[in-house]
């Protein structure tokens, strides 16, 4: 790229290639570094399918957000040929008290979103892959759906280059320097400036910015693909996207989609903190059992082989909101996500944020909660 830059981007995943497309759809000079090659599945932006759902349990302020950003996936997906962004509606199920029953409720009266309660009998009667336990109580919010992670970055990172971004693969971050007037990146490969920097490296977001060390937790989690007895029963226009409160744990699953099988995970699956360069990346017995306990208990129909499995990475913070802020003292970088393991949905409006605060240095969206200062006091000073 020949010329001055005015923003180099660490991490091509699901953040990094969407602030990539709005920041260079706005004219400015982007590079993208990104360590691994295209659609690899070392991080935290794979699996085929991501929940989006409007109804937000985690806090009812994420809701204008994703209003914009169910906006712009459907302006991403637009002469594409295919869905990004696949309607379903949205389960929220727990019990009376239950923090995702309570939490989607809240949401959903907060902001005037359509919903339906249902108790378990309705619920099992509505959608038939379902036997719930008999305290259930369901929110059903038709807005929901699923997103496939893979070709969201892959139409974002087209869009970016059409708008004049590079994205250099296979490329390792060394260090980072700043001065009064940007950055300088060192790679493997070279030696790039700019004057802004945003880092989107998800799970090697400390090792990049260790300001970041105290309050981020790399964490382990498997998702797994299950036989079904009854297809019709987890089909898309049958099973909507779910997040489940049980007493075996919380969990969340898809309808059958491009590939065979019922996909579920296991929130904070067996709690391991580990680093993204050693994690173990195979599936064992234990992991099936943790997934498996659910799938037999409440959705018995596709109790069957585990047909397919992956591993992936939520990057957490103390209290699982995002991180969208300047460094400290650093004015010149942007720390973007970690996103603990909720963040992909957001990947179209966090571009769009990410765009606004480097063009403009504010942003019309409300991003109050993922201030970094809200963690003063855990060693967070350079």
């Amino acid at each position: 790229m020949s010329g001055p830059l005015d923003v180099i981007i660490v991490g091509a995943g699901g953040m990094g290639s969407a602030a990539a497309y709005h920041l260079s759809a706005r004219g400015l000079r982007v590079l993208v570094l990104e360590q691994f090659e295209p659609g690899h599945t070392w991080g935290s932006s794979h699996g085929l399918t991501r929940i989006i759902r409007l109804a937000y349990f985690e806090h009812p302020s994420y809701v204008p957000l994703l209003r914009r950003a169910f906006a712009l996936w459907r302006d991403l997906q637009q002469g594409l040929g295919e869905p990004l962004l696949h309607v379903t509606g949205g389960l929220d199920v727990g019990w009376a008290g239950s923090e995702v029953f309570e939490g989607s409720l809240r949401s959903c009266r907060e902001h005037e979103l359509p919903h339906e309660l249902l108790d378990a009998r309705a619920l099992a009667a509505r959608f038939p892959g379902w036997v719930p336990a008999e305290n259930t109580l369901a929110v059903y919010q038709p807005d929901a759906g699923f997103l496939t992670p893979e070709r969201c970055i892959a139409a974002h990172t087209a869009r970016a280059v059409e708008a004049g971004a590079t994205i250099r693969y296979q490329e390792k971050v060394l260090a980072i320097e700043t001065d009064s007037t940007g950055v300088t990146v060192h790679t493997d490969q070279g030696r790039y400036s700019a004057g802004q920097l945003i880092l989107s490296a998800g799970p090697w977001m400390a090792d990049l910015a260790p300001v970041l060390a105290p309050v981020l937790s790399p964490e382990r989690q498997v998702l797994g693909w299950f036989d079904i007895a009854q297809p019709a029963h987890f089909a898309p226009d049958r099973f909507p996207v779910f997040v489940l409160d049980a007493e075996e744990g919380r969990y969340y699953g898809f309808p059958e989609y491009d590939v065979p099988g019922f996909k579920i995970g296991c929130y904070h699956h067996h709690a391991e903190r580990v680093h993204p360069d050693t994690m173990a990346r195979d599936v064992t017995s234990a992991d099936e059992v943790t997934l498996r306990r659910a799938v037999a208990r409440y959705f018995p129909d596709a109790n069957g082989a585990m047909r397919r499995s992956t591993t992936c990475l939520f990057t957490n913070t103390p209290d699982e909101h995002f991180i969208i802020d300047r460094a400290p003292g650093e004015p010149h970088i942007l720390l973007v996500s970690p996103c603990s393991g909720h963040g992909f949905k957001f990947c179209s409006v966090v571009g769009e944020i990410c765009a606004d605060l480097i063009a403009h240095h504010h942003t019309p969206h409300d991003i109050g909660l993922f201030r970094l200062d809200r963690f003063a006091g855990r060693e967070m000073s350079r």
